[in-house]
């Protein structure tokens, strides 16, 4: 049996498909795959020039990956909820930094209001987060 680069073109680009289906790689295996689809119709017309075909093939390949992450969901990190309770571990003065412990850790926090002071062992809700600083109001604050 007589083998050409076409149809080892065409074995590759199946397996590295079916591979994706097996062994899920966010599209990086399916994409190399159409690529050796593509090279193998390529390598009809230049069929004795491998050293084209391979990097023929390694440019589609990684031109296709960079363009399928436009549509491939990327994990959204994982933030803090809007009104999270912590408690202040140290009075925060206006327009100051103190300490809440929140999740069980203690973090830099800064008050919402920057004329509004908070006292320690106060309940705050964290309205969000800037870096490794939490930006908090009192309880106290919303209840009025």
């Amino acid at each position: 049996m007589f083998v050409t680069y076409t149809l080892v073109w065409l074995i590759a680009g199946a397996v590295l498909c079916l591979l994706e289906l097996l062994l899920p790689t966010a599209f990086v295996a399916f994409m190399m795959g159409i690529s050796a689809f593509i090279v193998a119709l390529v390598s009809l017309l230049i069929p004795n020039n491998l050293g084209l075909q391979i990097v023929l093939w390694l440019g589609l390949s990684t031109g296709f990956i960079l363009l399928s992450r436009r549509f491939v969901p990327t994990k959204k990190s994982r933030s803090i909820q809007d009104a999270v309770v912590a408690e202040t571990l140290t009075a925060i003065a206006p327009g100051k930094e103190g300490r809440v412990i929140y999740e069980g850790n203690s973090w830099r926090a800064r008050c919402e209001d920057k004329e509004n002071a908070i006292a320690p062992y106060e309940k705050v809700y964290v309205v969000r987060r800037e870096g490794t600083l939490l930006i908090v109001i009192p309880e106290n604050l919303l209840d009025s």
